[in-house]
């Protein structure tokens, strides 16, 4: 929604958006994740850990898909819209039709990249107390003295992770390239 705001350059929504992604964009996630679960607090507003860290990951990781989901949209011709128009679709019509096939395909890639690295990001959640894998092994670790086996161990696992996604992204991008290829029609010279 983010990034439809921005390409469909309403005013002061706009303005309200690339703020939005200006302020997540520029400061580190972990003091993001500091601010949400210490800092409100302050106000009033309390949070567990674990929704704050579901917060500040949905809200970082939302800025960080808008930019690109933006740039994916910009990159699709403008006579695509009007090739819409020109066949009597209205502009939700044409852009749920012909305009987000062809951003999502030339978007997957780097969308695939921020999942991957919010996986990996999700071992900074230890620092505001959810208890998840990193913050276990800590814990082991703490108790046997066993730190490198343990850290290899905690890494292993989050590269077995982030493999399995990246053999999903490429799978996926196989089977948007071939519906490209196929939506294309036959190449003329």
């Amino acid at each position: 929604m983010v990034a439809l705001i921005q390409y469909a350059k309403v005013p002061v929504l706009r303005q309200i958006a690339r703020f939005y992604i200006w302020l997540i964009r520029g400061t580190p996630l972990l003091v993001q994740l500091f601010v949400v679960f210490y800092g409100l607090p302050g106000l009033g507003i309390r949070v567990d850990a674990f929704r704050a860290a579901v917060w500040v990951f949905g809200i970082c990781e939302g800025a960080y898909c808008a930019e690109t989901m933006r740039g994916a949209l910009e990159v699709v011709p403008a006579g695509q819209m009007e090739a819409g128009y020109c066949v009597g679709m209205n502009f939700r019509q044409t852009m749920w039709h012909i305009v987000l096939p062809q951003t999502f395909r030339n978007a997957f890639p780097a969308l695939s990249n921020s999942l991957i690295s919010l996986v990996k990001d999700t071992s900074l959640a230890a620092n505001i107390t959810v208890n998840e894998m990193f913050m276990t092994s800590q814990r082991i670790a703490g108790r046997t003295y066993e730190f490198m086996a343990i850290y290899l161990e905690v890494g292993a696992i989050y590269l077995m992770f982030c493999s399995i996604l990246t053999l999903l992204q490429k799978w996926v991008e196989k089977k948007l390239n071939r519906y490209s290829a196929r939506d294309a029609g036959p190449v003329r010279t």
